[in-house]
């Protein structure tokens, strides 16, 4: 049944990644079969977790591989909240092969597989591994907005013609979305974080090198919202500052796959 829900999601992710692709290059109906492509995939990876979870006897994504088709399902979930809109599908040109991929990942390192035994409680990582996940994505959206406006940027000072070939999002649009989004984000990892480090505490566990790049991503984007709001960074300045948030988000998630709840 799993393995049934799970190569279907990974196909439709895929098809979205092709079209979006073919729509960059020629504009015209990809991106329509884009967002179906990854409405359907998020559809069909939303009845895999849900048939994970009535398996499992406990959380079931505690595991990397886990924890990672999680991630995928929250970043695709993020998009779909406002990237189905016209001027914001361009967007899908990251989302969407980032889905495939990762979502590939996680099923090679055992995604499929259902962990539900653990000395950790299923609130504990519900709450805790949720909320830091969840905050990932937004801050993964967020910096898929960033390059985003990195690009819309370049080409109107380079006065592209072909910037009128799509609707796109104007830079003051795209900028206060990209502050928008880690404003909601960043209080979700607070809380997350404050539930992992209460948890160590209680069990006099030392600070491992997730838990500590994860607290440096979290003074990255406080430091970012202090300079967007109080100092008032904007522009260029705050899309790499979002995107260097971003690097650390890549490397808590992908660079350091350790046992953090073994």
């Amino acid at each position: 049944m799993i393995e049934l829900l799970f190569w279907p999601a990974l196909l439709a992710y895929g098809e979205a990644a092709v079209a979006f692709l073919g729509d960059a290059r020629r504009p015209g109906v990809g991106s329509r079969f884009g967002i179906w492509g990854i409405r359907i995939g998020w559809l069909v990876q939303t009845a895999l977790l849900a048939a994970q979870a009535a398996r499992a006897g406990g959380f079931p994504w505690q595991s990397w591989g886990g924890s990672l088709n999680l991630f995928v399902w929250l970043v695709v979930g993020v998009y779909l909240g406002w990237g189905c809109s016209p001027r914001y599908r361009l967007l899908g040109l990251g989302v969407a092969p980032l889905a495939a991929v990762l979502l590939g990942v996680a099923g090679a390192a055992g995604a499929l597989s259902v962990h539900g035994g653990t000395h950790y409680s299923s609130v504990f990582l519900v709450l805790h591994v949720g909320l830091v996940l969840a905050a990932f994505a937004g801050f993964t959206v967020a910096a898929g907005l960033a390059g985003l406006y990195l690009w819309q940027e370049r080409r109107l000072k380079r006065h592209d013609a072909a910037i009128l070939a799509r609707p796109a999002p104007s830079l003051v649009a795209l900028e206060g979305l990209v502050a928008r989004t880690i404003l909601v984000a960043l209080p979700l990892l607070t809380i997350g974080l404050g539930i992992g480090i209460a948890r160590m505490r209680d069990q006099s566990a030392k600070v491992d090198a997730v838990m500590l790049v994860a607290i440096v991503t979290w003074a990255l984007y406080a430091g970012y919202l202090v300079a967007r709001f109080e100092l008032g960074w904007r522009g260029r300045r705050s899309a790499y500052l979002a995107l260097a948030g971003f690097a650390l988000v890549v490397l808590v998630r992908l660079a350091l796959p350790v046992a953090h709840f073994s």
